[in-house]
């Protein structure tokens, strides 16, 4: 039953985490033609999305639970730890190109002189991010669909007898 619960919980939240990832990407074509007054008007949207850290801590913990709960069934245990690097790797691409943008602009407060390259590095880290989230939900998909059938299914399977025995000398 833990085994249960924590691939659940490792797809919820690598879910919850590709949520907000996808919307920055469909917002993108339409916020890279903006003005400088218009996007900065736009960015204050995202105030109070820092709470979203609690999913992303929680996405990487439940994956990485899962990648060691799993580290002895290989089928399971290479996508799982897949995920888990996706999700890592997203949180690296944040801190090193998304971050520092933000900080850089107080949180898209002020605008320096170079605001569109800062904007083309926020929005494009955010996008491979996305793709990151992306694949580590598919790889988390994966690993709990690639779990052996349990031995309860298996009994029951061999029990019945899918072909009838006809016996023409008896009728």
């Amino acid at each position: 039953m833990r085994l249960a619960a924590t691939r659940f919980f490792a797809v919820l939240f690598a879910s919850l985490a590709l949520a907000p990832a996808l919307a920055h990407v469909l917002e993108l074509p339409s916020k890279m033609g903006l003005s400088r007054d218009d996007y900065l008007t736009v960015q204050q949207i995202y105030r109070g999305w820092a709470l979203l850290g609690i999913i992303v801590a929680a996405a990487l913990m439940s994956s990485l639970l899962l990648a060691v709960t799993v580290r002895k069934r290989r089928r399971e245990f290479v996508p799982a730890l897949t995920g888990f690097l996706c999700m890592a790797g997203a949180q690296v691409v944040f801190w090193v190109f998304t971050f520092p943008v933000n900080q850089q602009t107080s949180d898209w407060t002020v605008l320096p002189q170079d605001w569109m390259a800062l904007r083309a590095q926020w929005e494009y880290s955010h996008a491979a991010g996305a793709a990151l989230h992306l694949v580590a939900l598919v790889a988390l998909l994966w690993s709990v669909l690639a779990r052996p059938k349990s031995r309860l299914l298996a009994a029951g399977a061999r029990q019945r007898d899918p072909v009838p025995h006809h016996n023409p000398t008896c009728r």
